[in-house]
């Protein structure tokens, strides 16, 4: 029953790496594949922009001859330098409930973080914090909505047994469409009114337009959560790629822009919870008819996923993300939407906390970064 561990490469066993969580899953009625191209893509050092700064090793832990865990021990030296910091990062990190395939998968993590002359270890990050990151530690009842983690209860637990403790904490709200406060609703199409007088409008994002919304969008974003707790700026080349990777999913009655005389100072993205539809593409793939219920699903879900909002902080606290998640509400009703997931909120952005609660938001999904020093 020893337990061995093997480094795989993107050209000699990725797709192990990739398929293990199908198997560790198959009998899990909530867990979502994540697509098989879309996560060998990002493996792929010639094609996802990660790879042009950031390093990474993959790892299986085997007992038997069986997979028993994965884990990638990685390299993120923008996240360094944008920091002034010092830290590895682990991520694509899956398991059995055994202390020890847990322990020497993060083992793995540490030696690499070492190697780099890096002082605490951090994650899980797939692969920064601009992707899916964080173990969910609490809600565990149904699937994962769009681009967010799933995994089982004891993750986490035997993670602090190892010595990893909380470093964040990241909340899932869920607004139903209709729970959402109605005197919220109303305040914030008066509050619209009243910055129309000031020179600033909302619209929905064009489509026929996207290649300068998405520059427009960057910018924002980039400024905006210049002072959030583990931003790291996008470069130009990964918010292509998020631009290329999102696009067919965008629907601009859910996508807004905010403008002060013309300029953009801030913006709305929400997407439909694919989810609903991936889960039933076993094992992730597409093909031969995955990408064609996709493609008939993805205007069929019966809830979305917030995905961000980013105002210029000159901007902020004028009620624009107010009017974002009324204008979400509103479009929902009226396509008969049960609800949204606004995700992720850090748990030190007291604001956003605040506007979810105040639209009788219900905080029902926690997942955390863990930190340890080595």
């Amino acid at each position: 029953m020893s337990t061995i561990i093997k480094e795989v490469t993107f050209k000699d066993g990725i797709s192990e790496f990739i398929n293990f969580p199908h198997d560790l899953y198959k009998d899990d009625p909530i867990y979502v594949p994540e697509i098989f191209i879309g996560q060998k893509d990002m493996m792929n050092p010639d094609k996802y922009p990660f790879h042009k700064y950031g390093k990474v090793k993959y790892f299986l832990a085997q007992r038997n001859g069986k997979t028993v865990g994965r884990i990638a021990a990685i390299n993120n030296t923008n996240y360094n330098r944008h920091h002034k910091s010092n830290v590895g990062f682990f991520g694509f990190f899956d398991f059995i409930e055994d202390q020890e395939v847990c322990n020497l998968l993060l083992d793995q993590a540490v030696a690499y973080a070492k190697e780099n002359g890096q002082d605490f270890l951090m994650g899980p990050t797939n692969f920064t914090t601009n992707e899916t990151a964080g173990t969910l530690v609490d809600g565990f009842n149904d699937s994962p909505k769009l681009m967010m983690t799933y995994n089982k209860p004891y993750y986490g637990k035997l993670m602090e047994k190892y010595g990893l403790h909380k470093e964040m904490d990241l909340f899932a709200f869920m607004i139903y469409s209709d729970k959402a406060s109605e005197k919220s609703l109303r305040i914030a199409d008066a509050v619209e009114n009243r910055l129309k007088a000031k020179g600033i409008s909302i619209r929905n994002i064009n489509l026929k337009d996207i290649d300068n919304e998405a520059k427009r969008i960057q910018k924002i974003y980039n400024d905006a959560w210049e002072e959030n707790w583990g931003f790291v700026p996008f470069t130009d080349a990964e918010f292509e790629y998020l631009k290329n990777d999102l696009k067919m999913l965008l629907d601009p009655k859910f996508a807004y822009i905010a403008e002060k005389d013309g300029e953009a100072i801030g913006f709305g993205l929400t997407l439909p919870n694919i989810n609903e539809v991936l889960i039933k593409n076993k094992r992730g793939k597409l093909f031969p008819f995955g990408i064609f219920r996709l493609l008939w699903g993805k205007n069929k879900t019966k809830y979305v996923r917030i995905l961000a909002l980013g105002v210029l902080e000159e901007y902020r606290k004028m009620g624009i993300e107010a009017i974002f998640f009324a204008k979400n509400i509103q479009e929902a009703r009226r396509r008969g939407i049960i609800g949204g997931e606004a995700s992720w909120i850090l748990e030190s952005n007291e604001a956003m906390v605040a506007a979810a609660e105040h639209l009788n938001g219900e905080k029902y999904k926690t997942y955390r970064l863990y930190k340890k020093p080595i």
